[in-house]
């Protein structure tokens, strides 16, 4: 990872909202890294302005340890949907998410056509 400003870095909370975990997820500006393994690691990088939307998913046992799962869909061929899994306070961060990928489109000039389909 260059030397970018880290905006929020967490790792996944899998056990009672602990971070035991080998999964670390980093949020920059422009990217989203997601390293994961101890002995092989991957890192994966998502470009920011290639979601192009994201859900919020909190299970009962993830309600009370306060961490939540937010799915992302992306323009990405190699990584079109993928989770930052069991983080803490995961609503906030979405939020975040939403307003740092908006303004990532809009710098980049990306714009999203809708297409709306009725049955």
């Amino acid at each position: 990872m260059e030397e970018e400003k880290v905006l929020w870095s967490d790792r996944k909370r899998p056990i009672f909202g602990l971070p035991i975990s080998f999964t670390k997820y980093t949020l920059t500006q422009e990217k989203l890294y997601i390293k994961t393994g101890f002995f092989n690691i991957k890192e994966e990088e998502v470009r920011l302005y290639r979601i192009i939307d994201m859900t919020l998913k909190i299970s009962l046992f993830q309600r009370i340890f306060n961490v939540g799962t937010i799915h992302f869909y992306s323009i990405d061929n190699s990584s079109s949907e993928f989770e930052i899994v069991s983080i803490k306070n995961a609503r906030k961060v979405k939020e975040m998410f939403s307003k740092i990928v908006e303004d990532e489109r809009a710098k980049k000039k990306v714009a999203s056509r809708e297409v709306l389909i009725r049955h």
